[in-house]
């Protein structure tokens, strides 16, 4: 299921293959998110000329989609989409957060809002969780729990599933998350005895900020027979509220984790993410970032991020990147001139030209990183490359 090809002499970054039921995945990876059974603005042809390895798609959303009945005659992912590669599905524990303790707290699903006057507003939670499961009280009130979850991802077919889990806030305190702990920890056991298919289960490990519960939830997860593990409880830009939180709530918990599994860090890919986590050990990403802000003309190059609508790019006939080689840069030779244009007309192009570049990047910089293990340069590459990147 999931080789090391080869470890890193000098961090816990290492070269593997992931065997699915859709073929071989090259890891590190990056994880393209495909929310409804979509990427939106790009087609299963452009996200293969990306050079796209994986997709995840979100139970919760697809289940309140479908409904119960479509779930049952659902043809599944692969077929609905026309994807023939590796797909995941997480377990709509997110959504549980989002609904609940997010919108009490004021945490965005981006961030943690520490500045009151640009924070959403605080809102009365949506959700009700119980020992056995949650209740969720969006348009009607619908049941999620262990059992509900897999039984979902399993009509839904994806070849990588998750545990269902409790996710906290970064505002709840010691004791609501060792409880959470504990009960997250029961869901996972319970999530691999409703387990029927052949599809690969990965628990989810949470924790919080708290080393103690972070390094037990590690233990707990890390020693179920699971098939992989996710690193849940991502708030913020990146996986702690600072790159330092980052480094050193990684570095608690990979060492407790299997060597021989593949780990996945869940909802989690800007760039210097990417390079820490994988020097942490992490073998799969997922995140938004790089579909979510293309559509908003964001665009990422090897010469920093350009936000395509500004003046300065009216009248520019270059590229977006000379280095880049994906098809809107190197094939078509799109303009920065002509995005600009696409975009302050609001034609639909410009987001689709927008997210095939985006997508390419980020899985073009994780060949880069593979390249690097493999000819044992991963620690100077990384440095170069965030010293040069301005993000």
């Amino acid at each position: 299921m999931f080789r090391i090809i080869k470890q890193d002499p000098y961090s816990r970054a290492r070269l593997g293959l992931l065997e699915t039921n859709h073929g071989v995945v090259e890891t590190p990876a990056y994880t393209i998110v495909g929310t409804h059974a979509e990427v939106r603005a790009m087609s299963v042809g452009d996200l293969m000329k990306a050079k796209t390895q994986l997709l995840i798609v979100n139970t919760y959303h697809m289940w309140r989609k479908l409904g119960d009945d479509g779930v049952r005659n659902f043809s599944g992912l692969h077929k609905a989409m026309g994807w023939e590669k590796t797909i995941m599905t997480d377990s709509g524990g997110f959504q549980v957060f989002s609904m609940g303790a997010a919108r009490e707290h004021r945490v965005s699903k981006t961030g943690i809002n520490r500045n009151n006057n640009s924070a959403p507003s605080a809102d009365k939670s949506l959700v009700t969780i119980t020992e056995e499961g949650a209740f969720i009280r969006d348009c009607g009130e619908v049941y999620l729990d262990a059992e509900k979850s897999i039984a979902i991802q399993e009509r839904l077919g994806a070849d990588i599933i998750y545990a269902f889990d409790e996710c906290t806030s970064p505002y709840h305190d010691y004791e609501y998350t060792k409880a959470s702990l504990v009960r997250t920890h029961r869901w996972a056991e319970r999530s691999l005895k409703a387990k029927t298919s052949d599809q690969l289960l990965y628990g989810i490990v949470q924790g919080g900020s708290f080393e103690d519960l972070r390094k037990e939830s590690a233990h707990v997860i890390g020693s179920l027979p699971f098939d992989g593990f996710g690193i849940g409880g991502a708030f913020s830009d990146s996986f702690g509220s600072t790159m330092t939180e980052t480094i050193r709530e990684l570095d608690w918990v990979m060492p407790l984790l299997p060597e021989n599994k593949p780990r996945h860090l869940l909802g989690i890919g800007r760039i210097r993410d990417l390079f820490y986590g994988v020097q942490a050990g992490i073998d799969t990403f997922d995140c938004v970032v790089p579909t979510r802000e293309a559509r908003h003309a964001l665009l990422w190059t090897n010469q920093g991020k350009v936000d395509i609508r500004k003046g300065i790019y009216a009248g520019d006939q270059t590229v977006l990147d000379i280095e880049c080689g994906c098809p809107v840069c190197k094939a078509e030779r799109v303009t920065k001139d002509a995005l600009h244009h696409l975009f302050k007309s609001k034609d639909p192009e410009a987001g689709h030209l927008a997210s095939i570049h985006n997508v390419y990047f980020f899985n073009d910089l994780m060949r880069q990183i593979r390249e690097a293990i493999t000819k044992e340069r991963f620690p100077a590459f990384k440095e170069t490359y965030l010293r040069a990147y301005p993000l």
